[in-house]
């Protein structure tokens, strides 16, 4: 009996990339707080995110889209979280235009394109590089920048490769950037980046 305890246990124990990207967002973010969903997508992370800020808090929520937008608008009223979220149909790479000089304590991407829709509306690595260093300048200390790395697609190893090569150049100092993901899977697994801006 214990044996088999110990091998469901081992069976568990290592978060995928996304669960221990949700995983880091709970601990970092609290009521009140302002945070940005800069691809909507589906809007599953819009409305977790909108749960952890709670009614006092904000969601900017970014799509290039309008079907993402919708989507998540849909989900939005459904779950009775309106108040705390605003959806915004542009570009992630104008984050600065629409928060001004609010401070942001967490800001997630998901990187790639929306499933189940057209994959060659893509993020690219201009727009994606702008928005990772406007969320860097307007992160709170100890705010968080998380990135679900998605590549398998046309130009997914482009953007891979532009967004770690300017992630190593944060120095130290003001930033601690993790990469996680497994090593041994087949087909391009994606992968989480987390940027904490030192306090």
């Amino acid at each position: 009996m214990n044996k088999n305890v110990i091998q469901e246990r081992s069976d568990t124990m290592l978060l995928s990339p996304l669960r221990f990207c949700h995983q880091l967002l709970s601990d970092s973010i609290s009521y009140g707080d302002t945070v940005i969903d800069a691809t909507v997508g589906n809007g599953h992370d819009t409305i977790k995110l909108a749960q952890l800020v709670g009614n006092t808090g904000k969601v900017y929520g970014f799509d290039i889209q309008n079907s993402a937008i919708e989507e998540t608008k849909k989900k939005v009223l459904l779950t009775g979280l309106t108040n705390q979220v605003e959806l915004i149909h542009d570009g992630h790479e104008q984050i600065k235009q629409y928060i001004g000089s609010d401070a942001i304590q967490a800001v997630v991407f998901n990187l790639g394109y929306l499933p189940k829709s057209d994959k060659t509306i893509i993020t690219l690595p201009d727009t994606t590089l702008s928005a990772i260093e406007q969320s860097l300048d307007s992160l709170v200390p100890g705010g968080l920048v998380v990135i679900m790395v998605y590549y398998g697609h046309d130009g997914g190893q482009e953007e891979k490769n532009a967004v770690e090569s300017y992630l190593k150049t944060l120095p130290q100092e003001d930033y601690s950037v993790l990469k996680y993901g497994f090593m041994n899977q087949k087909n391009t697994p994606p992968f989480l980046l987390a940027i904490e801006k030192k306090r």
